[in-house]
């Protein structure tokens, strides 16, 4: 029997989507991947091509050859795109971005117009191609606006300048807020606080994403459902982003690109294959979210997982490199998994 493929079986919910690294985008060797990628999500996110290192990595300079092979390989296979990310803290972003010609830092005015003269650059040539956009991504922590070289140079704004910026660029594009953790009742809270201020002070602001870097026990589904909750009651859709759910031993929470754990022989114990227990309960906890998912296709406008397959997802090196993790819905050999069957039995 053929594989049912997600998009259809969720077409009347929400898009499901998939984020696509550079090797699945400009490696003709990976066709496999590819074909799951087609057949199986109809919207795609860049991992890492549009954010600012990548595209954009000297004054004045720009690189799009990556970014332009994932957009035209979506377009080929008739999938909507969401650009990821315009404004973060990461180190993904360069020092350079903040100073001067002599290292110091910029004034609030020089660095607002080198925002927004990148998101002009970097949104305005994909102008009338991109679905959406994550504007900002991760600016909140659990005790409110997160201290950054933006927030530092610009002040408590420079999220509402992002999105003017961005809306400037493509005025029909959808404009997001992207963030980690947002199960955490206080970050919630702040988060909340956030989505009202934007509703109230910028053109645009059409859903907020809450990243899906989850594990087999936590967060609570209970605790994502109140999110959910949260966020919709401030006028603006839910998305679910950067879907995956990791299997193996974390001493710290989150997805702070920043954090890294030393590696033990007890932090990678599934390097010949995952244990059966272990394959049921992944299934076990993709299925339960999906169906919230499903009790909440109202308000949720997008489901997009951090991943194609098993052997491309980041959580392979985070936040200890080289370990062997099983996140996905889709193997190595890019065959379903029993987590995808579980999820496929709710539609099917």
């Amino acid at each position: 029997m053929d594989t049912p493929a997600l998009k259809t079986l969720f077409d009347a919910d929400f898009m499901v989507g998939a984020a696509v690294g550079n090797t699945i985008a400009t490696d003709e060797g990976l066709q496999k991947e590819r074909d799951v990628l087609a057949t199986h999500f109809n919207v795609v996110t860049p991992e890492n091509q549009m954010k600012w290192g990548p595209v954009h990595p000297e004054p004045g300079r720009y690189a799009f050859e990556d970014a332009d092979a994932l957009v035209a390989l979506a377009e080929l296979n008739g999938m909507k795109l969401t650009g990821h990310t315009l404004v973060w803290h990461s180190r993904q972003t360069p020092e350079w971005v903040y100073e001067d010609t002599e290292g110091n830092d910029l004034s609030r005015d020089a660095l607002l117009d080198r925002m927004r003269e990148h998101i002009h650059t970097v949104v305005g040539r994909y102008r009338g191609r991109m679905h959406g956009w994550d504007v900002v991504n991760e600016a909140v922590v659990n005790e409110g606006v997160r201290e950054s070289r933006w927030r530092h140079i610009i002040g408590d704004d420079l999220i509402e300048r992002a999105f003017h910026f961005a809306h400037e660029a493509d005025p029909d594009a959808e404009l997001y807020y992207n963030d980690y953790g947002m199960a955490h009742p206080q970050k919630r809270r702040h988060v909340v606080d956030l989505l009202k201020r934007l509703r109230d002070t910028c053109p645009r602001i059409d859903a907020v994403g809450i990243q899906g870097h989850w594990l087999l026990q936590t967060p609570a589904v209970a605790d994502i459902e109140a999110s959910i909750d949260a966020f919709a009651a401030t006028g603006v859709k839910v998305m679910i982003t950067e879907l995956d759910v990791s299997v193996l031993p974390r001493r710290t929470q989150g997805a702070d690109t920043d954090s890294r754990e030393t590696s033990e022989a007890d932090m990678n114990p599934y390097t010949a294959g995952l244990p059966g227990e272990i394959e049921t309960e992944l299934a076990e906890r993709y299925a339960d979210l999906f169906r919230l998912f499903l009790r909440y296709r109202d308000v949720l406008t997008r489901v997009a997982f951090w991943g194609v397959t098993d052997g491309h997802s980041w959580l392979n090196n985070f936040p200890i490199r080289g370990r062997t993790d099983y996140p996905l819905l889709f193997d190595r050999a890019c065959a379903p998994k029993p987590a995808f069957d579980a999820v496929a039995r709710l539609r099917s």
